[in-house]
């Protein structure tokens, strides 16, 4: 009598069979969103620093193809949200030539919509507030950029393009060829004739 008091003393001290398999559910659940959160945080990081890194150059990018600073914040957010859908093995080991050319396209198609192919001024220029300079440091630096303006403007628009790809970004002739499309070797073909034929181009 005594051990079948204790046997069901046992049995009524175990929980409920489908609490048990709630209970077990519930923590495999809660492992595969944790398993999940880790696995995200890594990429909304990796955005985010891309975002930093990128946002202004292309910005100033693509005011130079728009010639609107509004419609450039627009095209990269454009291009931001598609990174954000964008499998990231895929375009990691290449992110700043991929960011560039989805920019450029985005660009070029609004640009297109908007048949508004503009000519970069001196207020598109300036996608970022900078802290003020000296007077005499800041009418040089006027001087300086609008020479290079004024340069710039001599050179074709595949020059314009390369030569501000080169030095303003400073991307590799291979980003370059993979953002505009042309060739390596007329990547550089382009940029050696823009020198030439106007070495102040680069603001150097």
């Amino acid at each position: 009598m005594e051990a079948a008091r204790l046997e069901r003393t046992r049995d009524s001290a175990k929980p409920p069979e489908n609490l048990q398999v709630f209970k077990n559910s519930r923590e495999i659940s809660s492992s595969r969103d944790d398993e999940h959160q880790q696995q995200s945080n890594p990429d909304r990081q990796w955005v985010q620093s891309a975002l930093e890194r990128y946002e202004q150059p292309l910005i100033r990018y693509a005011a130079n193809l728009c010639g609107s600073v509004d419609t450039a914040r627009d095209v990269v957010q454009d291009t931001f949200l598609k990174l954000c859908t964008t499998d990231r093995g895929k375009v990691d080991s290449h992110l700043a030539a991929w960011l560039y050319t989805v920019c450029r396209n985005r660009a070029l198609d609004v640009c297109r919509k908007e048949r508004r192919m503009m000519p970069l001024t001196d207020a598109v220029a300036q996608t970022r507030p900078a802290p003020e300079p000296p007077p005499s440091a800041a009418a040089e630096f006027h001087e300086q950029h609008s020479q290079v303006l004024q340069a710039l403007k001599l050179l074709s628009s595949n020059q314009q393009e390369v030569i501000r790809l080169k030095f303003q970004d400073a991307l590799s002739y291979r980003e370059i060829s993979d953002i505009t499309g042309h060739s390596v070797s007329n990547v550089g073909y382009l940029i050696h004739m823009g020198l030439r034929q106007n070495p102040a181009a680069t603001g150097g």
